[in-house]
């Protein structure tokens, strides 16, 4: 069977993170294109701030049984409102439609029951992703809000725990 494991990025995993979100197609539903080299960075450094400030949470690096990076999840608190986690995740082209989405999911809602089994869990997408949608929905996740947000178009679920 299929598994896959998460590890927190360290200060020394900008370049597997570059080959991941610099790619447009991969990037068209989290900031509407690929990171420059310049953006990725910046971004990769409040990866590294926000994994070294809680040792539950963070930002991870994702591989398959065979070692394969094939993308990346988080798991940390809502930067709106920091009551609820959120989580989310990007996965590589090749890996698409594959299971991983759900692998993902179960892994990082699983890391959160055991680790916070009392907070509510947001998921932000874009509201054109319908894959992820059905994704969070399959868990129980239910659409709040559709709008825009940061100059994104923006849909946010949330599977409550109370």
């Amino acid at each position: 069977m299929e598994s896959i494991t998460l590890t927190k990025y360290l200060k020394n995993d900008f370049s597997t993170f570059f080959s991941l979100v610099k790619e447009d197609n991969i990037m068209r539903y989290i900031s509407g294109k690929g990171l420059t080299e310049e953006e990725a960075r910046k971004k990769f450094d409040s990866i590294i701030n926000i994994n070294n400030q809680e040792a539950r949470i963070g930002i991870f690096k994702i591989y398959n049984n065979a070692g394969k990076f094939i993308g990346d999840g988080k798991m940390e608190w809502n930067k709106r409102d920091r009551t609820k986690l959120e989580i989310g995740y990007i996965l590589k082209e090749e890996f698409w439609g594959k299971g991983y989405g759900t692998m993902i999911c179960e892994k990082l809602l699983s890391l959160a029951e055991g680790e916070f089994p009392a907070v509510d869990i947001i998921g932000i997408i874009d509201p054109a992703n319908v894959a992820s949608k059905g994704l969070l929905e399959k868990f129980g996740f239910k659409s709040y809000f559709v709008g825009e947000e940061d100059n994104l178009p923006t849909e946010k679920l949330i599977l409550q725990k109370k």
